[in-house]
C-alpha cells in the first residue's frame, strides 16, 4: 500500500533496511568464510553468529520502539527479514549437530575429522543461501520505502493512523482515475 510521506521519512526507512544488509555483508559474508579460511572452528563461528544475533536484537528492539508509522513499519518488515535469517542459522545449526554426532561415530580419528570438515562445510550452506535470499529481499525494500509503499502484509499486521490510511485510499483512487502513461 502507498502511503504520502516526506523525503525524510524515506531516508529514515531506509536505515533498518540499510543496516541489515550492511549486517549480512560484513558479518555472514564476510566474517563467516574468514573463520573457516583461518581455522578458527566452532569458538570462531561461534562469534560471528554472536556478532550477527546481537545486530538482530538491535533490530528487534528497534522495530518495536515508537517513531512515525511508516519508519516503524519498516523497522517491522526488516525485522521479518530478520526471523528468516535466524530460520538458516537454526537450520545449520541442527546439521553441525548432526555432523558432529556423526563424526564422533566414526572408527578412526582420522576419519572423525575429515566427515566434522566436510559435513560443517555442507551446514554452513542453509545459511549462506538465506543471507543471499534476504539481503535481496532487503534490498527491495529499499525500493519500495523510495516510493513511500509499505508491503500489505505489514499492514495489516501493523495498522497505520486513520488519517494516514484515509489519505492511502485517496491515493489509491486518485491513481486509478488516471489513464495509463
Amino acid at each position: 500500500m502507498q502511503f504520502e510521506v516526506s523525503p525524510a521519512e524515506i531516508n529514515a526507512a531506509h536505515a533498518p533496511h540499510n543496516l541489515f544488509v550492511s549486517g549480512l555483508f560484513l558479518i555472514d559474508l564476510m566474517m563467516s568464510p574468514a573463520v573457516i579460511v583461518l581455522k578458527l572452528g566452532i569458538p570462531g563461528l561461534l562469534f560471528t553468529l554472536f556478532c550477527s544475533l546481537a545486530l538482530l536484537a538491535y533490530i528487534y528492539l528497534r522495530s518495536r520502539k515508537t517513531t512515525t508509522w511508516f519508519v516503524a513499519a519498516h523497522w517491522r518488515l526488516s525485522w521479518s527479514r530478520c526471523r528468516i535469517l535466524m530460520l538458516g542459522y537454526t537450520i545449520s545449526a541442527v546439521l553441525i549437530g548432526l555432523a558432529w554426532l556423526v563424526s564422533l561415530s566414526a572408527h578412526e580419528a582420522s576419519m572423525g575429522h575429515i566427515m566434522w570438515t566436510a559435513m560443517t562445510r555442507i551446514a554452513l550452506v542453509p545459511t549462506l543461501l538465506i543471507v543471499l535470499l534476504t539481503a535481496i529481499m532487503e534490498a527491495g525494500a529499499i525500493g519500495v520505502a523510495n516510493k513511500g509503499e509499505v508491503p500489505d502484509k505489514i499492514v495489516a499486521a501493523f495498522p497505520p493512523p486513520p488519517e494516514m490510511k484515509r489519505r492511502a485510499q485517496e491515493l489509491k483512487e486518485l491513481s486509478t482515475q488516471l489513464p495509463p502513461p
